[in-house]
């Protein structure tokens, strides 16, 4: 028998945010990372963006001249695509991502993540919450270390989540940009800026 074995074709970009870079990453099924660069990383990042949209372009323009198929378009387009509405979530005018996700984890941690998609643009809930509504309501410690594992935050919005009591608990990117987000949503949900979907 002979096994075939699909090479996932990998496109990714680092963009610039008002909260910080984001690293995306994508195949053609949809993005599998958006993060926030993180903060030792920072300084590389705008030490070298200077010229950073040029070198991108430029870039761009030979990886696409050297990819072949469709499954690379595909990612590419996917990366554009997820550029565009994350503008346009920092803009205050889009609520609603709908660039495709193709997050790698477990069942349980993609079953989180589809959870986390369901919390309200502007609203937030908890651990025990999101272990109820996928079925499990005494696995709040494991929602919230699938929550952690989340490799698309922003567009799996895992920065909903917060304490039992209210308060904020942990975000990988920072609990002072969870806070940052987490108030720019609630300012753009109250009519501050239009929706657009």
């Amino acid at each position: 028998t002979m096994l075939t074995t699909m090479v996932k074709h990998v496109t990714s970009t680092t963009i610039a945010s008002p909260l910080g870079p984001i690293h995306l990453a994508a195949i053609h099924q949809g993005l599998v990372c958006c993060t926030f660069v993180s903060r030792l990383e920072d300084a590389v990042v705008q030490k070298n963006t200077k010229n950073k949209k040029e070198q991108e372009q430029q870039e761009d323009d030979q990886q696409q001249k050297r990819q072949q198929g469709d499954f690379s378009k595909r990612g590419h387009t996917i990366i554009r695509q997820a550029e565009e509405e994350l503008k346009e979530y920092f803009d205050g005018t889009r609520q609603e991502f709908e660039v495709p996700v193709s997050p790698e984890g477990t069942i349980f941690q993609r079953s989180v993540w589809k959870a986390l998609q369901d919390i309200p643009y502007g609203a937030t809930t908890n651990y025990s919450e999101i272990a109820t509504k996928i079925s499990s309501p005494k696995a709040a410690r494991a929602v919230g270390m699938a929550n952690n594992k989340n490799p698309v935050s922003l567009i799996i919005p895992c920065h909903r989540v917060i304490g039992k009591d209210g308060s904020l608990v942990g975000y990988g990117s920072g609990l002072d940009r969870k806070k940052e987000l987490l108030e720019m949503e609630q300012q753009n949900s109250r009519g501050t800026h239009p929706a657009q979907n």
